[in-house]
């Protein structure tokens, strides 16, 4: 069986397997769940632009306002259902980040240029929905409850919300695991590994960029009406900060970015310890995640500089088309 097989396989099975989990779980396990494939998900997304690509975006967060705004004002003033507005936020974040990328890309702003335009896009983002009333400004918005209904997208416990998340971040892999093997993502590798060299070999890196940024915004997107759904409040500071757009790349990097597996490891990994920290230690040592979350991502920097997987990967050099190594391929191998 082939090593992609494999792994198709390997997420289905995996995939199945979660689907049971509700039915033993108290629902603060459940809570975790959500919040792992949630991220897992938003960290996937990431990963198409900052993993495979390289182009490292530090302003995500203003794809997942766009999603959760967009979705939240249709259905609050509108009544139009989240699983609608979705895509309509989805597809407003893809243009949004086509035209960021085409400006950035087109005049060559890359590497920390590129990562500073885009936290610098998301700044102004929080201050822009500060002063729009209709949106609610500072106050933000909430997402009213009108009971228990699949097809507004609420449910009466944490359990729906579960199957949701976990259905979006199973599609996520199985996407990222299509891109692994395409042309399309053998072209996002060598951007990232060498885009002159790529472009000396007849690749259009303008174009793969492009379609990475776009790619990448309209999956956020669709993880900002998830948050939105699930939190049912949001301000410009929740979502268009530095504190989500910081929080996605985080799990991508712990993992290991540029694999397939790697955003889901790290969200694994980190939102577990986050949440029961909150729990255990928030009215003695307030921030206490956040502390743990840098003392993590120091540790990761200085001795798995490639992620959880990457050094996975290393151990096991010897075996082909390990799941953690199947972004790292050289581009044109078979």
């Amino acid at each position: 069986m082939k090593a992609v097989d494999r792994q198709v396989t390997f997420t289905v099975v995996l995939f199945v397997v979660l689907l049971f989990i509700p039915t033993f779980a108290s629902q603060y396990i459940i809570n975790i769940g959500f919040m792992v494939f949630l991220y897992a998900f938003l960290a996937t997304a990431w990963n198409i632009l900052g993993g495979y690509a390289g182009q490292h975006s530090l302003g995500h967060g203003l794809f997942l306002g766009i999603g959760a705004y967009v979705s939240t004002y249709l259905f609050v003033s509108a009544g139009i259902t989240p699983w609608l507005g979705m895509w309509v936020g989805a597809v407003i974040a893809g243009v949004t980040g086509w035209f960021i990328g085409y400006l950035c890309f087109r005049y060559g702003i890359k590497g920390a240029y590129f990562a500073l335009v885009t936290i610098a896009l998301a700044e102004a983002a929080v201050y822009v929905a500060t002063n729009i009333q209709a949106i609610g400004g500072a106050g933000g918005l909430e997402v009213p409850w009108k009971g228990n209904n699949f097809w507004i997208m609420q449910f009466g416990s944490r359990t729906g919300y579960y199957y949701v998340a976990l259905v979006a971040a199973f599609l996520g892999v199985l996407l990222t695991l299509w891109i692994a093997r395409s042309r399309f993502g053998y072209y996002l590798i060598s951007v990232r590994e060498n885009e002159d060299a790529a472009e000396a070999l007849g690749v259009n890196t303008m174009k793969a960029k492009l379609m990475a940024i776009t790619l990448s915004a309209f999956m956020t997107a669709i993880g900002g009406t998830l948050y939105a759904q699930y939190f049912t409040y949001m301000n410009p500071r929740s979502v268009f900060g530095e504190g989500p757009s910081v929080q996605i790349l985080l799990f991508a990097i712990i993992g290991g970015i540029g694999t397939v597996w790697g955003p889901a490891v790290g969200a694994l990994i980190l939102v577990p310890i986050a949440e029961i920290t909150r729990a255990e230690l928030s009215g003695s040592f307030a921030g206490a995640n956040l502390l743990i979350y840098g003392l993590i991502l120091v540790l990761v920097m200085l001795f798995m500089p490639k992620g959880v997987l990457g050094i996975l990967g290393s151990l096991g050099k010897g075996k082909k088309n390990s799941p953690g190594e199947i972004g790292h391929e050289p581009v044109g191998s078979k």
